[in-house]
């Protein structure tokens, strides 16, 4: 093969490595082991439905949680817990969306072993996926993607302000 066949393989290989993933909008928290897991509607359930589960008397937004991580892991999310990052932990209980610059909340997939973080700039929400150790597997689209997270997270008004998704319950 030429130097021009390389150079064009190599090219093409470099885009589909570097489209195939970008990187996340928010920063990974490193310590997020100590952030505060808060008790929600979905906590107290322990888990997200499996793929099987007939999802039809379930909120859109859980329906389109589910068919979203089916997509990510046969048999579905399984295990979830939502961490909030202590420094935000007031506004996260006044559930106005109001929140300042910083990584604020995530929900832990724990089965999946991936935290779905939601982060703020300027007043609005940011969003990355890691794996627990800090991998960033945000990708370019899909259910792992930034975009997907703003359109569930702004699609669902009833239960999302802000890209806050979910309350503290008792």
């Amino acid at each position: 093969m030429g130097k021009i066949k390389h150079a064009i393989l190599a090219l093409s290989l470099f885009f589909l490595a570097t489209s195939a993933n970008a990187a996340s909008e928010v920063p990974f928290p490193a310590n997020w082991q100590k952030w505060d897991s808060v008790s929600t509607t979905l906590t107290k359930i322990g888990a997200l439905p499996g793929c099987e589960a007939n999802v039809d008397t379930l909120p859109p937004i859980y329906q389109e949680t589910v068919a979203t991580y089916c997509n990510i892991r046969q048999g579905g999310p399984g295990k979830v817990a939502v961490l909030v990052n202590p420094a935000y932990k007031s506004g996260y209980a006044v559930r106005d969306g109001k929140f300042a610059d910083g990584v604020a909340m995530i929900l832990h997939l724990k089965d999946m072993k991936l935290l779905l973080v939601t982060g703020y700039k300027g007043g609005k929400a940011q969003y990355g996926t890691y794996t627990e150790n800090g991998k960033d597997v945000t990708a370019a689209s899909g259910p792992l993607g930034a975009e997907m997270c703003r359109t569930c997270h702004t699609g669902y008004t009833s239960f999302c302000i802000n890209g806050q998704c979910g309350k503290i319950s008792d």
